[in-house]
């Protein structure tokens, strides 16, 4: 669980900072190379973190590629048009020849149709062009996930590199080759290549912010990155928005949020879940979310017919009303680096179950019944136990609102992590670690 932390004294792993202060606002230039407005995590990061930085004052500048953010009264968003190559509803696309606007468009198409996934490495890129331009415009650049080589370029400039890794995409690596078989893992390994690069940027940037102890130790071990240079900050909920409604929940009503329906967010077990509980009573799963041909095809084989809905693309405020809607929520992911939608689950004051992996042991605490990830008979029974026992709800919906409120506050976020900037413009976090024993990985 997450020890008490003071955003200005301690990481999240228990290490002492020797925090600078240096006076006045910053100027940021917050990087993103796709930020989805709605269900995902980077997007949402970067709507929240950009908002309470300038609400304490700080100028802040979001430079994202496509889906752009949907950002919050105080930052400005700058965008960096990439060719959107993996767009709804027409992914891995073919662009008119009249989108290309220079060698990164062409490369960015090449290594697409090559199998790769180039969009880390062609923001950098972009990014780069755009930031040494008007290098004297920003005290500090915050890379969130790209980690590509163009962004080595800013600390050689002098201007100052903080990079955030919720988690390292290695893990979804992992879990993704140990799935598949054939020609589908070699054309996985293809997909993942960016992790390489990944790997030697995270080594040689500056600072490192993680949002969990799980995530911190996956990175050391993944990057090979000292652990002195990873400061552990959890992010927030909106709890303006995440929070319990007057209305009765939907009787039988079990919600999930998968933004990307991938092996790692554990659907399959969910679906499997719903189709051994729907035998023995009236219940429906709404994923939110796209799913893939074969989460499609397994739920035709379930004959799960209305009994799962899926609901891409909704609004924050629908996702709200919906999450507060449910009897129970689940996070059967096989890892997760922190997990937003079980902290907004839990902001909900709906009752949680959710997989015994990753972090998520981390986030939820005593707040959520923990089950082995991808054992569908442990998940349903888990789910069908809730449902079952509306006191056992109660308590874990209290639970659950008490612990949002005292660990995930985006203020608190923006506060640790204006200091982590402040370090990296006076000297970075080299010289900032003094103490703590937590010096292997």
């Amino acid at each position: 669980m997450f020890a008490a932390w003071h955003p200005e004294r301690m990481d999240g792993g228990g290490t002492t900072l020797a925090l600078p202060r240096t006076p006045g606002p910053l100027r940021v230039a917050l990087l993103s190379y796709r930020s989805k407005p709605h269900v995902g995590g980077q997007g949402t990061y970067v709507r929240h973190l950009s908002r309470e930085l300038a609400a304490l004052g700080h100028h802040v500048a979001v430079f994202s590629g496509q889906p752009y953010p949907d950002l919050d009264p105080g930052p400005s968003l700058r965008p960096l048009p990439s060719l959107d190559l993996y767009r709804e509803p027409d992914p891995f696309r073919t662009p008119a020849p009249r989108e290309f606007r220079d060698w990164i468009d062409a490369y960015e198409y090449a290594a697409m149709r090559s199998g790769a996934f180039p969009e880390p490495l062609t923001f950098s890129w972009r990014a780069r062009r755009a930031l040494l331009a008007r290098r004297d415009d920003f005290d500090v650049a915050h890379d969130n996930q790209g980690l590509g080589y163009g962004l080595l370029a800013l600390p050689r400039a002098g201007l100052p590199l903080v990079t955030s890794i919720h988690h390292p995409i290695s893990v979804d690596r992992r879990i993704e080759l140990a799935s598949v078989t054939g020609w589908r893992r070699l054309a996985t390994r293809r997909w993942y290549s960016f992790t390489r690069m990944q790997a030697q940027v995270a080594r040689r940037c500056g600072p490192i912010l993680t949002v969990s102890r799980s995530s911190r130790e996956d990175i050391c071990r993944d990057f090979r990155v000292p652990p002195a240079r990873v400061r552990v900050i959890p992010l927030g909920v909106d709890t303006r928005l995440f929070r319990p409604r007057p209305a009765p929940r939907v009787p039988g009503r079990i919600v999930t949020v998968a933004s990307a329906d991938s092996p790692v967010k554990g659907v399959p077990a969910l679906l499997r879940a719903v189709a051994k509980l729907a035998t023995e009573r009236d219940v429906h799963l709404v994923v939110v979310g796209r799913p893939s041909r074969a989460t499609e095809r397994l739920a035709g084989e379930l004959s799960l017919g209305d009994r799962a809905r899926f609901t891409p693309g909704i609004s924050d405020s629908a996702l709200a009303d919906l999450l507060a809607s449910a009897e129970v929520a689940a996070v059967p992911s096989l890892y997760e680096g922190f997990s937003l939608p079980a902290v907004e689950h839990m902001a909900s004051g709906t009752p949680l179950v959710a997989s015994r992996a990753g972090a998520l042991p981390e986030v939820t605490g005593d707040a959520a019944v923990l089950v082995e990830p991808g054992d569908p008979e442990e998940l349903a029974a888990a789910i069908g136990g809730l449902l079952d026992s509306p006191r056992r709800r109660a308590e874990l919906a209290a639970a659950a609102l008490a612990r949002v409120r005292d660990r995930f506050a985006w203020p608190a976020v923006a506060r640790a992590t204006a200091a982590a900037y402040r370090d990296a413009v006076v000297g970075g976090a080299d010289h900032a670690v003094t103490g703590g024993t937590d010096r292997s990985c």
